[in-house]
């Protein structure tokens, strides 16, 4: 026990559990802990919004593997964490909120810039702290934290702002660490029977993987069963793509090869996913879950088991552990789709190719609002655009992707090497993502190219930041699809409303001149030929420290909605509306 200051006190517990960068935006309830960020070596990084931040922790923890620490003024800003949060909260990140709250003295006197904080965060969180005593304060601290790892997701600490003033005897609590373990036994050894038997086993790498480190484990396996491994939706890179087992995504725009191939599973290894609805839906018009296959679920929460999918073996463990236990089990057992390993892998390759040539040749989308608007004289075709920028994705570089239409589109075309490459929002699948989470992710790694994938409508509400990337020197690249739309929600009036545009029509600004006036870099690409020379020229510029904006002139072609099973042909049953019926 050591007699100190509350702040301090709560600035040695984040040192403690490795804190070096926090992000949030100045604010007074906290300011006697931030006057001792830096001797405490902690870095604050002020962001232009606090939803900013909270996407810039999301990001630096998802690429470092570590806490991502946010913090900010109590009441307002703190309800500006809310959507990032939540986000962060489906993509399992370890992100811990700092909330500072209204004096305890004061507190339900509705003062100035009072609110009730937990209520606010209780559905997206994994654990809330709770000051109430400053004698807690590390105590409470150090619990955030820990729970924010053991549990895989988000934590709330909510402290008063007085009780950073308060002096008493203190210790600094050890960070608390486990080891997950390969599950139960008796379950892997019932796993490891059915992948013996099986004849067409796939494996569906999900994010879980990631966390793990279970990617030399996974890929062991897979060579080992002759195996195609499938990724889990927006986990592109839970598998090398140069691996000639990999298959490509599932779900929205996802890889037709990875579907035709899990659609001919009697074995499914579901390694480190839930298996969530939104990435086993049909596309392309193939509804390829094999629904006689066996399917074997293994998830570091056991609340994730079953729970989408029905399955028949669930291991609760840590996906690297389960899969080293299944590979000693497997390793003197005969396997059955030894037989068939080599017509497997022929079927592997063939269907890649076939994937890979129509990626290749899909100029044109096939609705007729696609035909009347793709022959825009001074813009590309999306996936002509997004195949170029394959083409020329520097090595090593973290690709994150927002929402929207053609941003979705992407995910056919994201292929990584090396784990935690690949940021998105999952199935929270809120705007404004992609380019705050690509500096955090800078942050994390400022020797890997960070670069943002994202829409003119979505960027509208994330460009301030521009701002942090250029004052913080955490040069990125934002990659602007520039279609005067709301790509995603257009689909839908296409395809729904016969072309009833509300809404859904953008006019937008230069954002490369907007980017020039913020400090940065700003190029307009609308040919084809120029595409992967300014992407190069981008990620070379980021070495220099400076964050570029590469706006993206694309026609308004549309790829496949969203939610085509969340929607169908809209009824009116009053006279006045009649003339908005669909046939």
């Amino acid at each position: 026990m050591t007699r100190m200051t509350a702040s301090e006190a709560f600035v040695e517990t984040l040192h403690v559990q490795g804190v070096r960068n926090m992000f949030g935006i100045v604010g007074s309830a906290y300011m006697d802990a931030l006057d001792l960020f830096p001797a405490a070596g902690i870095r604050f990084i002020p962001t232009v919004h606090e939803q900013g931040a909270a996407h810039m922790a999301d990001g630096y923890a998802r690429i470092s593997g570590r806490h991502g620490v946010c913090i900010g003024q109590n009441g307002p800003g703190i309800t500006n964490f809310v959507t990032a949060i939540a986000a962060a909260y489906w993509a399992h990140s370890p992100v811990v909120a700092i909330t500072p709250e209204s004096g305890s003295s004061t507190m339900g006197l509705g003062g100035f810039q009072e609110t009730d904080q937990l209520p606010i965060f209780s559905g997206i969180t994994k654990y809330q702290g709770h000051v109430n005593n400053s004698r807690r304060m590390a105590e409470i601290t150090a619990r955030c934290f820990d729970r924010a790892i053991l549990e895989l997701g988000p934590t709330q600490l909510n402290i008063p702002r007085d009780y950073f003033y308060a002096v008493d005897d203190y210790e600094i609590p050890e960070p608390i660490r486990i080891e997950r373990g390969a599950g139960s036994p008796h379950a892997v050894g019932a796993a490891a029977a059915l992948l013996a038997d099986a004849t067409f086993p796939v494996i569906v790498a999900g994010g879980g993987v990631i966390t793990a480190g279970a990617g030399e484990a996974c890929t062991s396996l897979a060579e080992l069963l002759g195996a195609p491994v499938v990724t889990s939706y927006l986990h592109n890179d839970s598998f090398p793509a140069n691996h000639p087992l990999w298959a490509g995504p599932l779900g929205y725009q996802g890889s037709k090869a990875a579907m035709k191939l899990i659609a001919r599973a009697d074995v499914v290894l579901a390694l480190g996913t839930r298996l969530g609805p939104f990435g086993t839906l049909p596309q392309h018009g193939i509804d390829y879950w094999p629904r006689t296959a066996r399917i074997i679920q293994v998830d570091a929460d056991p609340k994730s088991l079953g729970l989408v999918k029905k399955m028949s073996v669930g291991i609760a463990g840590d996906a690297a552990e389960v899969t080293e236990a299944l590979l000693s089990a497997l390793a003197n057992r005969p396997l059955r789709g030894t037989a068939s390993r080599q017509q497997r892998l022929e079927t592997v390759a063939a269907e890649k190719s076939a994937w890979e040539s129509e990626l290749g040749h899909w100029t044109q989308e096939t609705d007729d609002f696609s035909r009347e608007v793709g022959s825009t004289a001074s813009a590309m075709h999306p996936r002509q655009m997004l195949r170029a920028l394959e083409e020329a994705m520097p090595k090593g570089a973290i690709v994150s992707t927002d929402i929207g239409n053609i941003c979705s589109v992407s995910n056919s075309y994201l292929r990584f090497e090396q784990p935690r490459s690949m940021l998105a929002a999952m199935s929270f699948g809120n705007c404004g993502y992609a380019f705050p989470v690509a500096i955090g992710a800078k942050a994390a790694a400022p020797e890997r190219p960070a670069i943002a994938y994202v829409g003119d409508g979505a960027f509208t509400m994330s460009f301030g930041e521009i701002l942090t990337a250029v004052r913080e020197n955490l040069p990125v690249t934002a990659v602007v699809f520039n279609n005067g739309q709301w790509g995603a929600e257009k689909k839908n009036q296409v395809d729904f409303y016969a072309r009833r545009f509300v809404g859904t029509n953008l006019k937008n600004p230069s954002f490369a001149a907007i980017a020039r006036a913020m400090g940065a870099e700003g190029q307009v690409v609308d040919k084809i030929s120029d595409v992967g020379d300014a992407l190069a020229s981008a990620c070379r510029a980021q070495r220099d420290g400076k964050t570029t904006v590469l706006e993206m002139m694309v026609t308004q072609e549309l790829g496949d909605p969203f939610r085509r099973d969340a929607l169908s042909k809209p009824k009116r049953l009053l006279q006045k509306y009649a003339a908005y019926t669909v046939a």
